[in-house]
């Protein structure tokens, strides 16, 4: 209650908090009201054990990127800030739920919706690489669907957290990216990684919407991985009954060296 005392008091005149939304790994995110525009924003605010590592600078710098990244598929940034050590950064409200909440719901989602909504992330993500910019972390809480319409969220704290190095983010217990769809080269710490991690990811997720399941499963982040790195890719048609086109394409993305993939 004292942390959020003190955003309150940090924050005053710009906006006002009004209850929290969530919390993840990296930042809680809270339900506050742009008080010069006069309306609902998402407003996250990092982990202080995070802010500490990233520093202001280079945060505001790296997320200052994402803001041009405007496209009808992804949840613009619109403004961030340092306050009372506080760091944070701003985002529509959507009214809606995650791709995660829905197939929590519906456990497995209808052929055509699922590419529908990989199409559209796809289209996201490919504006992205084109400026230069990789997500990271693209999971099913990382997409949001407003009126039906998928979004993309999240693409500044990745940039910023990337910048940082593993081993300063490893000091702090924390790590850039989830197991389940996480792409080898990324659960491998390869130093450099391109647009085909965010693809290999959008696989994991497109097989999920379809299977139910990522596909790779364990009880342990590194049992996750280690299936990852020396299992075979599992299929898709053997749990679901799908297009050959989609099994093949949905393993031609999931191809564990990056050059098997798709190059865009």
């Amino acid at each position: 209650m004292a942390l959020v005392s003190r955003l309150h008091q940090a924050l005053a005149g710009r906006y006002t908090i009004e209850r929290e939304l969530g919390r993840g790994g990296m930042a809680t995110v809270y339900l506050a009201r742009d008080l010069k525009h006069d309306r609902p924003v998402a407003l996250k605010v990092l982990r202080p054990e995070l802010a500490a590592v990233l520093g202001a600078e280079r945060f505001l710098r790296e997320i200052r990127l994402t803001a041009q990244l405007q496209h009808p598929h992804i949840l613009t940034l619109i403004d961030s800030g340092e306050a009372d050590d506080f760091l944070y950064y701003v985002m529509p409200y959507v009214e809606g739920e995650s791709l995660r909440q829905r197939l929590e719901r519906e456990g497995q989602l209808p052929l055509d919706e699922a590419l529908r909504i990989t199409r559209a992330i796809a289209s996201a993500l490919d504006f992205a690489h084109g400026r230069g910019v990789i997500h990271r972390d693209i999971k099913p809480e990382n997409i949001m669907l407003h009126q039906g319409e998928p979004m993309v969220a999240d693409f500044g704290i990745a940039l910023a957290v990337s910048t940082a190095g593993r081993e300063r983010l490893t000091e702090t217990g924390l790590s850039l990216g989830t197991p389940a769809y996480m792409s080898p080269e990324q659960a491998s710490a390869e130093p450099r990684l391109d647009g085909r991690t965010d693809q290999y990811s959008l696989a994991c997720v497109l097989y999920e919407t379809l299977a139910g399941e990522p596909p790779y499963t364990g009880p342990t982040a590194q049992a996750i991985i280690a299936k990852r790195l020396s299992e075979p890719i599992p299929h898709l048609r053997t749990v679901r009954d799908v297009p050959e086109a989609v099994e093949r394409a949905v393993t031609k993305a999931l191809a564990k060296a990056p050059a098997d993939r798709y190059a865009t």
